[in-house]
């Protein structure tokens, strides 16, 4: 069994799929499943969907098949495969899908297991926006992201999308104490966001999961050597704390934008909103997080950590929208995203399925017993 999982990875990062150009993996992806034993279908943006088994719980297994662009050489050195989506997040779908098609088949299982591959997680989030207005429905839900075999995200801050435009008069550039230039006031303003907005404060309770933080992520603006610059753009990334709402962070922001335009009348200043996504954490003293816990301890024979990220994730979008226990859970170094080392450890992708497969097992046992009790591991946060 640990040849055909290994098997299935390899294949999977074999096929190139950043964001909007995931029809080889889906196709993949469909066709292995198939052969598995699930019922499977593509809808109508890309997303595979698979069935295996019947009844309740209904337990949602979601994950996405896209990557960031950039080609990485498929190999595997040392126990270790080297690839584009290694972790991020093929590596998690590859070892929920393998642990899907065991417990569906284990006749101590009981329920219905879905699982979502999804597009677009690492762009827009269009994927899994789509399953949500399908209306599928689910008992609990586990997101596959790489939070380490040992560990479980609970917890995940929102993001602001802020696009900011400063323009001003312009004149030629040999002149440049005439006129206001756009480049600079825009740094400018983002110099009084960052001061508003650093981190660490002298907060003492503050950490980086209760912080609000600012980066500017692109700036751009002049059009040619001769003209002084009279657009500036510029893109911030705003993290939401979880006390926070956006809303209430992005009123927090445009009261500073709106200070800085009344001491610079002559300048105009507009902010709009690319995208939102809300804060999420889930409640530690929930089924989903005892019994995955319990998983983890009893595969790997150490307690789980329980993890809150400052990066924001689709658990984020599907815990808030459905209303329903749900974290993320996933074999892989989250550091390693993106970066031209990503790699999973072999050995660490094949604990993933046998975590996936405990919890699966587990789960269904403790909902369909209706007096029974998930084990209650203690884990740190």
């Amino acid at each position: 069994m640990s040849e055909q999982a290994v098997r299935f990875l390899t294949n999977l990062l074999g096929i190139y799929s950043p964001s909007g150009k995931e029809q080889d993996a889906a196709n993949f992806i469909a066709t292995e499943m198939k052969r598995m034993g699930f019922e499977v279908g593509i809808d109508n943006i890309g997303n595979v969907i698979g069935v295996i088994g019947k009844g309740d719980p209904v337990i949602l297994l979601c994950g996405h098949m896209d990557t960031v662009a950039g080609h990485m050489p498929l190999r595997l050195e040392e126990g270790k495969i080297y690839a584009r989506g290694a972790v991020d997040a093929k590596g998690p779908l590859a070892a929920m899908i393998m642990a899907a098609e065991q417990a569906g088949k284990d006749p101590r299982f009981k329920g219905k297991i879905l699982i979502a591959s999804v597009v677009e997680e690492e762009a827009t989030s269009k994927g899994v926006r789509h399953l949500i207005t399908q209306g599928i429905n689910a008992d609990y839900a586990i997101f596959g992201e790489p939070s380490g075999v040992e560990n479980i995200t609970i917890g995940y801050k929102g993001q602001i999308q802020l696009k900011v435009t400063v323009k001003t008069e312009t004149g030629h550039a040999s002149t440049p104490w005439l006129y206001d230039n756009a480049l600079e006031k825009a740094y400018e303003l983002w110099e009084k966001i960052r001061s508003a907005c650093t981190y660490p404060s002298i907060e003492p309770i503050e950490t980086p999961f209760t912080a609000i933080t600012v980066c500017l992520v692109r700036m751009v603006g002049g059009r040619g050597n001769s003209v002084i610059p009279f657009e500036a753009e510029m893109n911030l990334d705003i993290r939401v704390p979880i006390q926070y709402t956006t809303s209430q962070v992005y009123d927090k922001m445009m009261k500073i934008i709106a200070a800085y335009q009344n001491a610079n009348p002559k300048i105009g200043v507009k902010a709009s909103v690319l995208d939102t996504v809300e804060p999420f954490e889930a409640k530690k003293a929930t089924p989903i997080v005892n019994v995955l816990a319990s998983s983890v301890r009893k595969v790997l024979n150490k307690p789980a950590t329980l993890l809150r990220k400052t990066g924001t994730g689709d658990m984020n979008i599907l815990g808030n929208a459905m209303n329903l226990p749900i974290v993320t859970y996933g074999p892989g170094d989250g550091h390693l995203d993106h970066t031209p080392d990503e790699h999973i450890e072999v050995k660490e992708y094949l604990q993933g399925i046998e975590v996936y497969k405990e919890f699966l097992l587990k789960l269904s046992e403790v909902h369909n017993n209706k007096n029974g009790n998930a084990a209650s591991d203690e884990v740190p946060v």
